[in-house]
């Protein structure tokens, strides 16, 4: 599309002069900026207004400021055909960001027109509606972050939390839990396989297509009940419902969640897991999954909500696979260079595999046990077998504090302590770590199973469910320990090194032996751990 060929009021926003303010540029548009598919980039002539376009709208960029319109499409599942559909939506664009990113989103502007000519916030009858926004640098995406190896696992972590606060404050109702009933998660997930079934032979394989069904049709026929679970928990909620990583920026030492679904009440009112797959999901597809475990199991800490790996996978491919179909319509284009299908049709292809690969889930996991002394190294060591083997990974420090309702920042009282809540939290442990291991995870249970009886337990369940057990045993000196102790900060974990030194390892019996193994801490691990990897 040329300029020329925009409507007549893009054009005259695209003059510096349409706004009450200066207009400048700061810097272009990065080139190493992914960009959505269906995006286009013009530059207007200086002073420069930038202008980003998609499908469904266009985005001014003024340089203080930018100014966001729906274009008057209807596709079904969003509808801005009418003036006053397109205020709605404006209105709820700004209500629904301002949870995550209120200094963010302004306000809502109309646009008025006299003769010829256009007026942002003039008066009379508004014939557009604009949302305003602080305009923040491009450069500062998530995205732009990774290309530039900018995305660490300490930011990273920070986003886990930041999602998490905003999940728990999410609303939720009798009608918003009403779309996690299996009929309601279905319709859209089926539909997406009608839609691409014409892209069989192309992107997509009639092998994969079939398996990734059949996958999603056995879950919703016999799983039926950790739907229902995820309901009686509330935690189906008002969430983001696009979070991905071209919606998130790192700007201010801040994050900032913007650009949330505001068009499609399904498409928001969804599952916790629903969201965190279009994270997960974009990193496994960069091939970097040492960074979407950290991610993963930083933010099921936080919330506590481990069982919802039992819906993830469902999510993850639900995610990939819109991706793919989003791709594959480019092939239906004629405006579309041969050059950009060719690039859309294996990148499709790309996200059909891994929307395959994610139901192709093996049928048993194992269970890790960590083992030794406050300090030991037992939570670096698990942090390192979780990245490595894709595992998840469970602190006991994290459970009991969501055994007891309290803030993982805080320090918990010697109440919390006790023999009885210290079984609690194993018991607690053992029962994820089965539940999740019989899902197909393997899962590592981080506590100091100091006690004969505690790991003779989880040996037992181990057995009976048959799910391979290991035990590391995590050492090292006393005075290495003490010095470890001294220097944590910002741990949820409470010992001390008053607390470690009354503590004693029990020794492991004969029926405990051939499932140890152990682990010097002041050592290298790779080499001391191949035995797992």
């Amino acid at each position: 599309m040329t300029e020329t060929a925009l409507p007549p009021l893009i054009q005259q926003m695209l003059e510096p002069t349409f706004y009450p303010h200066p207009v400048f540029n700061p810097a272009t548009i990065p080139g190493d900026r992914p960009r959505l598919e269906t995006e286009e980039f013009y530059p207007a002539a200086e002073p420069p207004v930038l202008l980003l376009q998609t499908h469904v709208s266009y985005v001014l960029l003024t340089g203080d400021y930018a100014y966001k319109l729906k274009k008057p499409v209807n596709f079904g599942f969003l509808d801005y055909s009418t003036l006053e559909k397109r205020k709605h939506f404006c209105e709820e664009e700004l209500r629904l960001n301002q949870r995550s990113a209120a200094e963010l989103y302004l306000e809502v502007v109309p646009i008025t027109k006299t003769d010829d000519h256009y007026q942002l916030g003039g008066e009379g009858e508004p014939v557009e509606y604009v949302v305003k926004m602080r305009q923040f640098p491009q450069d500062t995406l998530l995205t732009a972050l990774y290309d530039r190896g900018e995305l660490t696992e300490e930011l990273l972590e920070q986003l886990a939390k930041e999602l998490a606060a905003f999940h728990r404050q999410a609303a939720t109702s009798d009608y918003i839990r009403s779309f996690g009933t299996v009929e309601q998660i279905r319709q859209a997930i089926d539909e997406n396989y009608e839609q691409t079934e014409k892209y069989v032979g192309g992107p997509q394989t009639q092998a994969q297509l079939d398996a990734t069904r059949a996958y999603t049709d056995r879950l919703f026929a016999e799983r039926a009940d950790i739907f229902a679970d995820r309901v009686t928990r509330d935690l189906i909620r008002e969430c983001h419902g696009d979070v991905h990583l071209r919606n998130i920026a790192y700007w201010q030492d801040r994050i900032w969640l913007f650009d949330c679904i505001e068009f499609n009440e399904p498409f928001r009112f969804v599952d916790v897991m629903f969201d965190i797959a279009y994270i997960v999901m974009d990193l496994d597809a960069r091939d970097r999954r040492d960074l979407s475990n950290r991610f993963l199991n930083a933010y099921l800490e936080q919330m506590g909500d481990w069982q919802g790996l039992q819906v993830l996978p469902l999510y993850l491919s639900r995610q990939s696979y819109v991706r793919a179909k989003v791709t594959s319509f480019l092939l239906d284009d004629p405006s579309v260079p041969e050059a950009a299908k060719q690039e859309a049709k294996e990148t499709a292809a790309r996200y059909y595999r891994l929307a395959w690969e994610y139901t192709q889930r093996p049928t048993q996991g194992k269970l890790l046990l960590m083992s030794g002394l406050s300090g030991s190294g037992k939570s670096t060591t698990a942090r390192y077998l979780a990245q490595t083997l894709n595992a998840i990974h469970i602190r006991s420090d994290a459970v009991r504090k969501h055994l007891v309702g309290i803030s993982l920042s805080d320090r918990g009282g010697d109440e919390i302590y006790t023999p009885e809540m210290t079984q609690k939290t194993y018991n607690r442990l053992l029962q994820l770590g089965t539940t999740l291991a019989a899902e197909g995870y393997t899962v590592i249970l981080d506590a100091k199973y100091d006690q004969q009886a505690l790991r003779g337990a989880a040996i037992a369940q181990a057995t009976e469910q048959q799910i391979p057990l290991t035990i590391v045993h995590c050492h090292a000196p006393v005075e290495t320990l003490k010095e470890r102790l001294n220097q944590r900060t910002g741990d949820i974990a409470d010992a001390t090194t008053e607390v470690m030194l009354k503590q004693v390892m029990e020794p492991f019996d004969a029926e405990e032996q051939p499932h140890v193994l152990l682990v010097d801490t002041t050592q290298p691990l790779p080499e001391q751990l191949s035995s797992l990897i």
